[in-house]
């Protein structure tokens, strides 16, 4: 049982200087290279997904109007259509809001 606890508090106190290093590193020198490098990652990331959710919604748009089109009255593709329009606006609607929000938070933050 102490050998647990002595590892769990070893563990605990690397972990504190560890985080106290990074912010005393960051206070007085700027961000350290590897946040810059995740953050930069980030960013190009956030930068693919919203190129790439333009055309993936205009696809998933254009396949539901297909559906809706050429269903000939059956009815659970008409349902099929219209649920694959509604949810692909809805998604890329959110992705939208997402890059909103993060703009605003980066904006209040610098």
């Amino acid at each position: 049982m102490n050998k647990k606890l002595f590892h769990l508090l070893f563990i605990f106190l690397l972990f504190i200087i560890f985080l106290n290093n990074f912010t005393l590193f960051s206070f007085c020198f700027g961000d350290p290279k590897i946040v810059s490098k995740i953050n930069s990652a980030f960013e190009s990331i956030e930068g693919w997904i919203l190129k790439i959710s333009t055309p993936a919604a205009a696809v998933a748009v254009g396949t539901g109007v297909f559906m809706k089109k050429f269903s000939f009255g059956d009815e659970e593709r008409l349902r099929t259509g219209k649920k694959l329009i509604k949810s692909a606006l809805f998604s890329y609607a959110f992705i939208l809001a997402i890059d909103l929000i993060l703009s605003a938070i980066k904006s209040l933050i610098s």
